[in-house]
């Protein structure tokens, strides 16, 4: 079981950028599909964004869909999302999560590594 943490997280003011990053110290992300899921105090946790272990297939919640970017950098070993035009609906703690299943759903389920999480906060 591969072992994920995130970084990258802050404030920021509505309309801005930030880009997390999904690392896994001593170990490689290359055979695992990678998935960012989101949560706020009193709700479910939401999948926003996965890359898939075949071909990088990406998918996206219908909410960030033209805002986020997710992608693979295999030279580091790592996972990045991208976020521009942040709103304060995106505000949450962002977990990176791995599987070793090619399905690339956001089925939280799926998902057997996560991360602590780190805070995005974003103010209007």
């Amino acid at each position: 079981q591969v072992k994920v943490a995130e970084s990258g997280g802050g404030e920021v003011q509505s309309g801005g950028s930030l880009t997390l990053t999904c690392a896994a110290p001593g170990s490689t992300l290359f055979y695992h599909t990678v998935a960012w899921f989101r949560q706020v105090p009193g709700k479910a946790r939401e999948g926003v964004s996965c890359i898939s272990v075949i071909d990088d297939k990406t998918n996206y919640a219908d909410s960030v869909k033209g805002r986020f970017t997710i992608a693979r950098d295999k030279g580091n070993n790592v996972v990045f999302l991208q976020m521009t035009r942040l709103k304060p609906g995106d505000t949450g703690l962002y977990y990176c999560a791995a599987s070793i299943w090619e399905r690339c759903n956001m089925d939280p389920t799926d998902f057997d590594s996560w991360g602590q999480g780190a805070q995005v906060t974003v103010s209007s």
